[in-house]
């Protein structure tokens, strides 16, 4: 390993390819304004406006909360004064107090200049402390709306955590000592990569996560071994080539969210889910969607059905000569699995009887909307307008616009921690598997995503009986028997899992349901030999058997170490038939088009 320091950069090379850089980005933007496709007005959504306008009003009508906010602001603000006048005078230590509940473990202030320097603790301190009681003041308003409430506690923690001392230079210690240290280089090279993103993105601020050029689809994340052995617009499918001697006689075929690229379930081979479960003896199917453009833009949810998971069983049948499956469906591709059952349970289509299903196993999937978590922020009927207005004039969602909304829900990791490291200390972003796959997201086509906001996000109707049809078959899951399997995660930001654990409830058949610790992805993608998180189960069988709510089967449930992926195997085990020879791709009807991972996931946008 190479210990030699990191020599200094040619300041002049620097500053030149800085001023060159900051003039194309401006440029570009006047341009972009010109052309009418950026304007300097106000935007179209006022959402945050309206919101605080009703908190104001409703302060105004009841001023009461608000005075008594601001009093004990005022004796908290009069103790942290006092603490620190009797720590510079005596040089005492700090109390623990409202202080260590305030502080609690906020990685922002980890560096130790932020407590050994009093001039920093107290800019710490008092920011936390008027961040604690503004949060507070907001979430306390009384008489709003729910829906209301709920965006004005989000937008206001966003204010919050923007104007933190450590997210500018002169109020962040390491920042500063970073720029004595290097002579100013830090902020020079900061300034450089905050240009390049500005040019990158069009003018838009999205730090990167990590270094791209280190990876490459098929090299050194997405490698396990399989081919395309199906396509069709939507999607194609892969199998891959098997590890044992023999496997079991149902196939498994995984359904990815077409929100991302399904390769989170393949990243590396030690905590690849793919390759483990081909590990343990099944023939894996996975679909992998098509990166949409303006041509796919009256793609609906009924063409991802038919030409998804419905194509998917076709396909498998051909391959395999096996007309049942395993399914897993992972996030939105769980939503999907869940209409897919609805549409067999009903038996309009004597292709596809409910049968072919044996079982159905859901990854932080929701499928009741009642509880979505802040991603409600985003959702109304003008937010949604305005989502439709802007897919009319390309034919889809940009991927980058759904993973600026994903990101701010966890905004101190996903941005202003990035923010310090990239553009204040100067630093190139890591190379790290998983944020490069975030990173990689994807297009949803204009029909398809309309239908999808506004039936699951707004309306909730899937979990109503015939709340929506597709291809002309009403949905009726309280029909659905096939036996499922839940998985859900306790810290799960974009699934929450209270909400996940509703859709749980709406089948007829028997239902396990196992929550992960950490979050939507960690938690998930958390393989056998990391020995992490660990899950809780229920002693509960049968769907009806589930406990009435997510907190009664929370206070009856059991924990256990490690991942949940060993009992997923075990509840699986009854519906894997008996051992065949091992099936290689190409075996069957359906000849190999390309190798694993596929022409389709590598579409970038």
């Amino acid at each position: 390993m190479n210990t030699e320091p990191k020599a200094p950069p040619d300041r002049l090379a620097l500053l030149g390819g800085i001023a060159g850089t900051g003039r194309r980005v401006l440029t570009g933007y006047l341009k972009r304004v010109v052309a009418r496709e950026e304007s300097f007005g106000i935007p179209e959504n006022w959402a945050l406006a309206r919101t605080f306008a009703a908190v104001g009003w409703r302060w105004i009508r009841h001023p009461a909360p608000l005075v008594r906010a601001q009093i004990a602001l005022g004796l908290d603000a009069g103790e942290l004064a006092l603490h620190h006048a009797r720590r510079f005078l005596l040089g005492g230590k700090a109390p623990r107090s409202f202080l260590a509940a305030a502080e609690g473990e906020d990685r922002r202030f980890k560096d130790d200049l932020w407590s050994t320097l009093q001039t920093f603790a107290l800019i710490k301190q008092a920011y936390l402390l008027w961040g604690r009681h503004l949060q507070a003041c907001v979430d306390q308003t009384q008489g709003l709306p729910p829906h209301v409430a709920r965006k004005a506690s989000f937008y206001i923690r966003q204010i919050i955590n923007t104007l933190s001392p450590a997210n500018f230079p002169a109020t962040n210690p390491q920042v500063l000592k970073a720029a004595l240290e290097s002579g100013g280089d830090s902020l020079l090279l900061g300034l450089r990569n905050l240009l390049l993103d500005l040019e990158r993105n069009r003018g838009k601020l999205a730090p990167r996560m990590t270094d791209t050029a280190a990876f490459q689809l098929g090299e050194n994340v997405a490698t396990t071994p399989g081919k395309v052995v199906f396509q069709n617009r939507l999607m194609q499918l892969l199998q891959y080539a098997p590890m044992t001697a023999t496997v079991h006689r149902t196939p498994l075929l995984i359904i990815p969210p077409w929100i991302n690229k399904f390769y989170i379930l393949d990243l590396k081979a030690k905590n690849s889910f793919i390759r483990w479960a081909v590990e343990q003896g099944h023939t894996v199917f996975v679909i992998s969607w098509v990166n949409p453009d303006e041509q796919l833009r009256n793609k609906d949810f009924a063409d991802y059905l038919r030409e998804g998971p419905l194509a998917a069983l076709c396909s498998i049948e051909a391959a395999t000569g096996e007309r049942k499956v395993n399914v897993v469906g992972y996030c939105l591709g769980g939503t999907l699995l869940g209409a897919a059952l609805g549409y067999m349970a009903a038996g309009n289509d004597p292709r596809y009887p409910a049968e072919r299903v044996r079982s159905a196993t859901f990854f932080a999937s929701l499928i009741d909307f009642s509880d979505v978590g802040d991603m409600a922020v985003f959702i109304d009927e003008k937010q949604i307008a305005s989502i439709e207005k802007h897919m009319k004039k390309t034919g889809y969602l940009s991927g980058d616009q759904m993973a600026s909304a994903f990101n701010s829900l966890r905004e101190n990791d996903l941005v202003w921690s990035l923010v310090v490291h990239n553009y204040l200390l100067g630093q190139d972003p890591p190379a790290f598997d998983l944020l490069y796959w975030n990173c990689d997201s994807t297009r949803m086509p204009e029909a398809m995503h309309s239908f999808y906001l506004r039936n699951m996000y707004l309306h909730n109707r899937l979990r109503e009986p015939g709340g929506i049809s597709l291809g002309g078959v009403p949905i009726d899951l309280s029909r659905v028997k096939t036996p499922a399997y839940f998985a859900s995660t306790r810290e799960d930001h974009i699934a929450p899992w209270r909400g996940t654990y509703l859709g749980a409830r709406l089948f007829s058949g028997p239902v396990r349901f196992v929550l992960g610790g950490s979050g939507h992805i960690a938690g998930i993608v958390n393989p056998p030999a990391a020995n992490k998180y660990g899950y809780a189960t229920h002693p509960e069988t049968g769907g009806k058997g589930l406990p009435e709510t997510a907190d009664a089967w929370l206070a009856g449930s059991e924990a256990h170490p490690g991942s949940f992926w060993p009992d997923w195997g075990q509840w699986l085990a009854p519906h894997l038939g008996e051992e065949v020879p091992a099936r290689q791709p190409g075996d069957g009807k359906l000849p190999v088009i390309e190798d694993a991972p596929g022409s389709y996931v590598k579409v970038r946008i």
